[in-house]
């Protein structure tokens, strides 16, 4: 099985998340998952350079990338430090990687999505439908970093036998809903819970959102690492075999 990390790079890093460590802590999770594993800088050129790959039997690489890993920033966000006047990507670069996308979610693929990739790719629509949910500058937040509660909830396969945990991270709150979710795991925050880890099947691909993962901290977590493995191992179950397995419809603050 190949993973391919897309791990936040020029405009998709910023000055809080360590991308380079957190995709390297990613990788190893996903090696011990039984994955081949490639971390590529920057979403749309990973997704871009995917498309344009061909195998010696002249198929497209991206055929045999069975999972795809968004760790990744939002592009209109603050930048890195030193990061200054960083150009838009070309229409080129968009194009290529809106069809790679395409093609992989029409063949089948699995998506985890950590974190900030609540944020990231905003220049591909297709990317925001699969997700589910994005990060709204002015209404999403989180509280300040620290123990985060993970409360496991709902009876999907990732959350069978899993007990909640501790985690030393950060909790996306008030992301908004732009489809149906599974709910996997949630946060209490301010007297209410808040869905903090689903899953979702769009058609014969699946993608697995998780709100945890600010630095490489919430990857010393056993639990964390044992819900991001069985993520992985449901994921990598596509063509998924069928859509919609109890998918509920969970929506977030308006």
């Amino acid at each position: 099985m190949r993973a391919v990390i897309l791990s936040g790079s020029g405009r998709t890093a910023d000055p809080w998340h360590p991308y380079p460590e957190t995709s390297a802590a990613l990788a190893a999770i996903a090696r011990d998952a039984g994955f081949d594993v490639e971390i590529v800088e920057g979403p749309l050129e990973g997704l871009a350079g995917l498309g344009r790959a061909v195998g010696s039997s002249g198929q497209a690489v991206a055929d045999d990338v069975r999972v795809l890993i968004v760790n990744a920033g939002d592009p209109d966000g603050e930048p890195a430090p030193g990061a200054v006047d960083l150009p838009q990507p070309s229409a080129e670069l968009v194009a290529t990687a809106a069809d790679s996308l395409d093609a992989a979610l029409e063949r089948g693929v699995g998506i985890l999505a950590l974190h900030s990739a609540a944020a990231t790719l905003r220049e591909l629509p297709a990317y925001g439908e699969a997700l589910g949910a994005r990060w709204i500058a002015g209404h999403s937040w989180h509280p300040p970093f620290g123990e985060a509660h993970v409360h496991v909830v709902g009876n999907h396969p990732i959350a069978e036998g899993l007990v909640d945990f501790s985690v030393l991270d950060e909790r996306y709150t008030d992301l908004r809903l732009t489809g149906v979710i599974e709910p996997i795991a949630e946060h209490d925050e301010g007297g209410e819970r808040h869905p903090l880890v689903w899953a979702r099947e769009i058609g014969r691909s699946r993608l697995v959102y998780s709100g945890l993962g600010h630095d490489a901290r919430s990857y010393e977590s056993d639990a964390n690492r044992d819900l991001i493995a069985r993520a992985l191992g449901w994921l990598a179950e596509v063509p998924a075999p069928s859509a919609g397995h109890g998918v509920a419809d969970f929506g977030f603050p308006s």
